[in-house]
């Protein structure tokens, strides 16, 4: 397993940051196969494609729930993990990650019994019928069996990234994807296992990233790895870590969130195949926003790095250079769903109606989808430059506050109907987007001023 250390304080912020996006890029598109393979395998099943897809719509709010835990831990440890690195306190960022791991699996183990227990509710609470109620509980089950893995390798992961070692970081889910794309029919349709072949798959994809990363994260290969002594949780530092990581964990859950209401109000209002399509329209925009994710993720740790190495010209380079591929980036996408409506849907089912239900649909969901683009850079800046109540508040702005409200309103305004849950979107995209930008503007750019002044004299 070879590996080479990206040294962040060194050559241009444009390569450091390609450098570590790149690997990140291939990884995120990897890591989006283990949900999205399973989609298109089970909208493609014969004679009930569509409903087992509803039935796994219904386990998104689940399964975005467990991956918050990963991201209060994971992303929250990771700049503040960088940052240490960034003065040079290597030991301080030894228990960081430490800290992380410990708490990863704690709640991993928690999350794995409580959602045993409350499943079945929760998925009829969501918007479950009968009939789709067989699908989601096979697959939900099984997935809960894996959260330890799943808690693993999504949490720990930026850690690799955050030393430098982007191409580990990339392989750490190319062999959890690519067993899945493995194993995915083998189970679905050589086994007729269905969605719970599917889950068995997923889970076991990812126990292999987990095995990945924990032997790599305590190999000799690695510049910090993980000790034994470094896992002794400190209040002190697990607050630092929730802080940072509570803005990722918000987002998480407020997608969550989103999720339930857009089902209830789906089922409420146009039934069974409205959550199919929802299902559809989610997984196309993961796909749709996984490269700048993943710019957005490559950039953090260069961010993080030279901030805390008090390098703050190249931080404002690196913040330049993330807003313009944001937004360069998320219009061409715009444009491209707006004229190849039917390609995308008709990745994960082909049914004729729900193609036809989907494309309106879609056109209304992705408007003015570029204004996502100072979403994600404005909140980008904040998680790298540890600025937590900014990320917390930005992400709760633009979900909690302006999504659900909206998703469970306007479908009573005027009959809008179905319609109205899908225009919520593009609206929060619009305020949310532009407020979390202009914010981090005003704030970052005249702190970096001022250090730079207090440097000179």
């Amino acid at each position: 397993m070879q590996s080479h250390q990206i040294d962040f304080s060194k050559g241009s912020i444009r390569k450091n940051v390609w450098q570590v996006a790149a690997p990140m890029l291939v990884a995120q598109l990897l890591n989006l196969l283990y949900n999205i393979v399973d989609r298109i395998y089970i909208g493609m099943l014969p004679g009930e494609g569509t409903f087992a897809l509803a039935g796994l719509g219904l386990c998104f709010p689940i399964i975005t729930f467990i991956t918050a835990f990963a991201n209060l831990f994971g992303l929250g440890g990771a700049p503040l993990f960088s940052i240490q690195r960034g003065k040079g306190d290597l030991k301080e960022a030894g228990h960081i990650m430490g800290t992380s791991f410990v708490m990863l699996i704690i709640t991993g183990v928690a999350l794995t019994v409580v959602g045993m227990f409350f499943q079945k509710p929760l998925l009829y609470l969501f918007g479950a019928s009968d009939l789709t109620y067989s699908y989601a509980g096979d697959y939900m089950v099984i997935y809960l069996i894996g959260t330890v893995f799943v808690m693993i390798s999504l949490g720990m992961n930026p850690f690799i990234n955050s030393q430098g070692y982007a191409r580990i970081g990339m392989l750490t889910v190319l062999f959890g994807a690519l067993s899945n794309i493995v194993l995915d029919p083998v189970f679905i349709f050589v086994f007729h296992m269905g969605v719970r072949g599917a889950a068995l798959a997923t889970i076991l994809s990812q126990g292999l990233s987990a095995v990945w990363v924990l032997r790599f994260l305590t190999g000799k290969q690695a510049e910090l790895t993980l000790k034994r002594e470094s896992m002794r949780l400190s209040a002190i530092r697990i607050k630092k870590i929730m802080a940072l990581g509570s803005s990722s964990f918000f987002m998480s859950c407020t997608d969550s969130m989103v999720q339930v209401a857009c089902n209830k109000m789906l089922y409420l209002f146009g039934g069974d195949i409205y959550i199919s399509v929802m299902a559809v329209i989610s997984s196309i925009r993961q796909i749709a926003q996984t490269p700048v994710m993943a710019v957005t993720d490559g950039v953090s740790p260069v961010i993080s790095y030279n901030y805390g190495a008090g390098n703050d010209r190249r931080v404002k380079e690196a913040i330049k250079l993330i807003t313009f591929v944001s937004i360069f980036y998320t219009t061409l996408v715009w444009f491209l769903l707006l004229i190849f409506p039917e390609f995308f849907i008709g990745i994960f089912n082909r049914d004729a109606q729900l193609i036809k239900t989907a494309v309106p649909a879609l056109h209304v969901y992705f408007f003015g989808f570029f204004m996502m683009a100072l979403q994600f850079a404005g909140q980008s800046v904040f998680k790298a430059l540890n600025k937590a109540k900014h990320a917390v508040f930005f992400s709760l702005l633009r979900k909690a506050i302006i999504v659900v409200p909206l998703t469970l309103f306007l479908p009573h305004v005027g009959g809008l109907g179905v319609m109205g849950v899908f225009m919520a979107e593009p609206i929060s995209n619009v305020i949310g987007g532009t407020a979390c930008f202009v914010t981090m503007l005003r704030v970052v750019l005249p702190e970096l001023k001022k250090r730079e002044k207090n440097s000179m004299a």
